[in-house]
């Protein structure tokens, strides 16, 4: 099994930036696939970004060009740096990780743009 731990979600005004983080309990090596989605109520979980485990990444569309994802091996930590926020980035951000073909998922971190 994989726990998740999301932290550095919050409010933030149109424009800026934040960055989250997520820490998993086993070595990110082991896991095939990290990565962050998004959901607001009344809607599906959609894809944020993703890192495979040979460093390949992708993204939403909705957030390319303004959000990266990278990761620290040695921490087992994935990152999230969310620039030039919107307010339609607001959502519920959740990690991700596949272990061994099964999806595993973290608490969740709020995320509000807004001035």
């Amino acid at each position: 099994q994989v726990q998740l731990a999301e932290s550095g979600g919050g409010l933030v005004q149109p424009g800026g930036s934040l960055r989250l983080s997520c820490v998993a309990s086993r070595s990110i090596f082991s896991l095939s696939a990290m990565g962050w989605y998004r959901q607001v109520p009344g809607k599906e979980r959609e894809l944020v970004a993703r890192i495979i485990s040979n460093g390949n990444t992708n993204y939403g569309d909705a957030v390319k060009g303004r959000f990266t994802i990278s990761r620290d091996n040695v921490k087992n930590t994935v990152y999230l740096q969310m620039n030039n926020l919107e307010p339609e980035d607001t959502a519920v951000y959740y990690c991700n990780g596949v272990f061994r073909g099964f999806d595993y998922w973290g608490q969740g971190t709020q995320v509000t743009v807004s001035s």
